[in-house]
């Protein structure tokens, strides 16, 4: 897919991060952004700086989703391509003993599903939603729509403790890659995911610059943190180069995590 003023794109998690970059990439490509998150404040800035628009989105939520979905079109037509990026995260033994008074605990059910509802649940809602109006669109070259791109993670495939959930989650965007790019296959329309280690995202950066430090010399090479902008990098190849699809990348600097 060539990317100019032609195109519309969706970034969910567009206020910060992961998604900042990437929608930052794509304006500068001239592609027409709409920015979807919860962060107003952040998430304004961004469409301000790009000369796209922010759309106060949760992706829980069917109503929310559909009207960011409206206001994004209503602006820019519709979206050739969506890059999901929304999500959270938690760090919670499926169960525990307390080290000082022996009461014993498991992994709240609520917190459970609420890593489940955000990260694989959203990401797919708005999979759904946005390939239903890629499907109104006239194919491009090689009879493209569209392209989407999901954002999972490293802990897919080797989650440390605690993160029962973030895994549980991470590993289904993974695992619905493939059926989803064959679900659309027959409508041109691609599909694959990234799987990012340990970036030098907001939350990682509020950290005492030890703990980023050890961070980074986990990594085999290159010793740092990953920039998002290299994110950026990769999904924006998934989307231009029309062979690529169904498929699930790693993108890590050649880590694999540890226990703990």
């Amino acid at each position: 897919m060539k990317l100019d003023s032609s195109v519309a794109a969706v970034v969910t998690g567009g206020a910060s991060g992961l998604g900042a970059a990437t929608a930052r990439a794509l304006a500068a490509q001239g592609v027409k952004v709409a920015i979807f998150d919860m962060n107003a404040e952040k998430g304004e800035a961004v469409a301000a700086e790009i000369g796209g628009v922010f759309c106060n989105v949760n992706v829980t939520s069917d109503e929310s989703v559909d009207a960011g979905f409206a206001k994004a079109r209503a602006a820019h037509g519709q979206e050739r391509i969506l890059v999901n990026c929304a999500g959270v995260g938690n760090a919670i033994k499926t169960a525990s003993r307390d080290k000082n008074s022996g009461e014993i605990k498991h992994f709240p059910l609520d917190a459970f599903n609420m890593v489940i509802q955000i990260n694989l649940v959203g990401t797919f809602r708005c999979i759904a939603k946005s390939a239903a109006g890629m499907l109104t669109l006239d194919p491009l070259q090689d009879g493209e729509r569209g392209a989407i791109v999901n954002t999972a993670s490293v802990a897919a495939e080797d989650g440390q403790m605690g993160q029962a959930a973030y895994s549980a989650s991470k590993g289904g965007v993974v695992g619905m890659t493939l059926p989803i790019a064959r679900d659309l296959m027959s409508e041109g329309i691609r599909v694959n995911t990234i799987l990012p280690g340990i970036f030098n995202t907001p939350l990682l950066q509020a950290a005492p610059d030890n703990v980023k430090a050890a961070l980074a010399a986990s990594v085999p090479f290159p010793k740092r943190l990953g920039d998002p902008e290299e994110y950026a990098k990769l999904a924006l190849a998934m989307i231009t180069i029309g062979y690529f699809n169904g498929e699930d990348v790693r993108l890590d600097g050649g880590i694999r995590m540890a226990p703990r």
